[in-house]
């Protein structure tokens, strides 16, 4: 007991510490982890509110019904599903609501291209519920929409998903409605990123041009870690809750439920909304920082949370570049890009988001810090991988150890964690 305690002190002190730069990672308040942290944790609730398999669950019943209408209104949905315990099994659950027959095909975004996993990739389980067509992006970051109506044209798809894990740019949605409508396909809106940034008003909704939404519940929402699947048309709501349980889970995790439901009432006034702009704005400094750097950006900036660098131009790969970033307290993501030359765990590319740093009070001047630093330290980095393996762990394990003990990254971890004493998470 004590040992898991001394872990979380020193997690607390590594999070206050260091910048959160990954842009699917956030910090939840004080009130949202308290409710985690809550007596629901030891009920079970199979079923839902006013229909459960389990006796004692009339205060759960309220919870959930409170938690759905807080989703409903802060999303503008006449139905929403809050049980998914995360965004994979939320989307396995929206592919059994949705299959007709085993000859069906999901059509979605490209791992490589910045698609995530839990849509066909193949090797997520749901490539093997249903057949998975990918599109990619262009060589301006964008969805290329020619290739997508051409793949839907071809394969008539039961489902075209939007969303994924790389992408800078605002999401098109009527673009995917009118090519699902034309092939006769369901239109699902991942958006798991962007959750917060929609619920606050700094990205369009795609809930008036989509048959299903799913969000996680973290993220840029700053809630638990879950899931959350909307809908306004009610056969589908019917079809989604089936799925969901018995579908692909048992009882839900009533803590998160509790969690969530703080979460949501966190996120519908005006603070929030600023919050939510404030992430775009900042995330906008940092791109162009980074630019005038000379860094390549996939999709040339960012619209959104995050920014996807290429550093290909720089010479270094992106397992360099985030273990160099770590070192000076900087925590970022290693990316693939499109068109990647390596391998997924040593790609070209690093992404970095501004979700955590926005939370914790930080604006445009401390982004501006910021760049400075992470150009200090890419500039500094002279490794790029070698293609003999053997050769390659050797020089990767060497690299690190000189990293660790690097003066310079070093001084700049020293600075940030003055500027993070500045901004303290709460």
């Amino acid at each position: 007991m004590d040992e898991v305690f001394e872990l979380i002190k020193q997690e607390e002190k590594r999070q206050g510490e260091t910048l959160q730069m990954i842009p699917s990672e956030n910090y939840a308040s004080r009130a949202v982890r308290q409710a985690m942290g809550s007596v629901f944790e030891n009920k079970y609730a199979e079923g839902y509110p006013g229909r459960r398999y389990y006796q004692g669950n009339a205060v759960v019943d309220e919870l959930e019904r409170l938690c759905q209408e807080r989703a409903k209104t802060l999303f503008g949905v006449s139905f929403v599903n809050v049980q998914p315990l995360s965004g994979a099994p939320a989307n396995l659950a929206i592919l059994k609501a949705l299959k007709q027959s085993n000859d069906d095909i999901q059509l979605s975004q490209d791992l490589a291209m910045g698609g995530h996993l839990s849509m066909g990739q193949k090797a997520n389980v749901t490539s093997e519920y249903m057949t998975a067509v990918h599109y990619g992006l262009t060589s301006e970051g964008e969805i290329d929409w020619e290739e997508l109506e051409r793949l839907a044209v071809e394969h008539k798809p039961r489902i075209i998903w939007s969303g994924g894990t790389g992408y800078t740019k605002i999401f098109k949605w009527e673009r995917y409605a009118e090519v699902a409508k034309k092939v006769g396909a369901y239109f699902v809106a991942d958006i798991s990123h962007i959750g917060g940034l929609v619920a606050g008003g700094a990205h369009p909704s795609p809930v008036v041009f989509a048959d299903v939404v799913m969000t996680t519940t973290h993220k840029t929402l700053r809630g638990p870690r879950g899931a959350m699947i909307m809908t306004n048309d009610q056969e589908i709501a019917k079809k989604i809750d089936s799925a969901v349980f018995p579908g692909v889970q048992g009882g839900p995790h009533m803590e998160n439920v509790a969690a969530l439901a703080v979460a949501l009432g966190e996120a519908q006034g005006e603070d929030f909304k600023k919050y939510a702009n404030q992430i775009v704005a900042n995330a906008k400094v940092i791109a162009n920082e980074l630019k005038n750097s000379g860094y390549n950006l996939v999709g040339g900036g960012t619209e959104n949370h995050m920014i996807w660098v290429d550093l290909q131009n720089k010479g270094v790969d992106g397992w360099a570049a985030a273990w160099a970033l770590e070192y000076a307290g900087i925590i970022a993501n290693r990316q693939t890009v499109p068109w990647e030359k390596r391998s997924a765990y040593y790609p070209s590319g690093l992404r970095l988001g501004t979700p955590a740093v926005t939370t914790r009070g930080m604006k445009e001047d401390e982004m501006k810090t910021i760049a400075g630093w992470i150009n200090a330290v890419v500039s500094g980095i002279e490794f790029s991988g070698d293609a003999d393996r053997e050769k390659d762990q050797a020089a990767r394990k060497k690299f690190k150890e000189e990293m660790k003990d690097d003066a310079g990254l070093k001084k700049i971890a020293g600075e940030v964690r003055k500027l993070c004493k500045k901004f303290p998470v709460d």
